[in-house]
């Protein structure tokens, strides 16, 4: 198995790269900033045109806490930016070899928060929504090429990402567990994959909901600090 991994941290990206290595893997770890579009997708052609990707992740993603002050303008572009831009940088590279080997898959990594805007966290939800459009498009799109989408909509998981909040986070799960879920769902070829059940059910729910009934519920919610 070969496996391509990147990040902009060399330190802990050669950690993950050691872990893999562990377990049998062929890694090449590379840091890449997904915001650096010619950089980005250099390495991704420069890597598929070695080893054909079977399976593309588009996993970057940010978001910053807001201690109830809001978001700057600088942070949510910025959010917007890596979130969405991430994605594209990731995904457009590999579409065109992959369509013509007729066969590949893609995941993209979207959020719970993706089925409602949260005022404690507004352009990391809108740029998560945009992301899971996209993705659903793309699966639909891509479906006559034999080229497989998903879409991951996870709940609170524990990484460095969670691990300042210092508000609950309802049916937080270890990452090792998220990772074997978001794995089933790709080898059935989910068009989404969203868990836990629980928060998903309720985040579809209080997106179906017109918002002047759920407003007042969401401006109570607690801000990232």
């Amino acid at each position: 198995r070969f496996l391509a991994l990147s990040g902009r941290n060399k330190e802990r990206l050669e950690t993950v790269a050691r872990a893999c290595r562990a377990f049998g893997a062929k890694v090449e770890a590379i840091p890449v900033d997904v915001t650096e579009r010619a950089a980005c997708g250099r390495w991704i052609a420069e890597t598929d045109a070695r080893h054909p990707l079977d399976l593309v992740i588009a996993n970057a993603g940010t978001s910053s806490g807001s201690g109830g002050r809001g978001e700057s303008e600088d942070q949510a572009r910025d959010i917007f930016y890596v979130n969405m831009a991430g994605v594209l940088n990731t995904v457009w590279p590999v579409i065109g070899p992959m369509r013509q080997r007729g066969r590949g898959q893609i995941a993209i990594v979207s959020s719970i928060a993706a089925f409602r805007g949260l005022p404690g966290a507004p352009a990391y939800a809108a740029s998560k929504a945009a992301v899971k459009n996209y993705g659903e498009g793309l699966r639909g799109w891509l479906a006559a090429y034999s080229i497989q989408v998903s879409v991951v909509c996870p709940g609170f998981v524990r990484t460095r990402m969670t691990e300042n909040n210092i508000y609950p986070m309802p049916f937080i799960m270890d990452a090792a567990k998220a990772a074997r879920i978001i794995r089933l769902g790709l080898q059935r070829n989910k068009a989404r994959i969203a868990f836990p059940w629980p928060m998903y059910a309720l985040a579809w729910l209080m997106g179906a909901l017109p918002p002047g009934w759920t407003d007042r519920l969401f401006r109570k919610l607690p801000k990232k600090d």
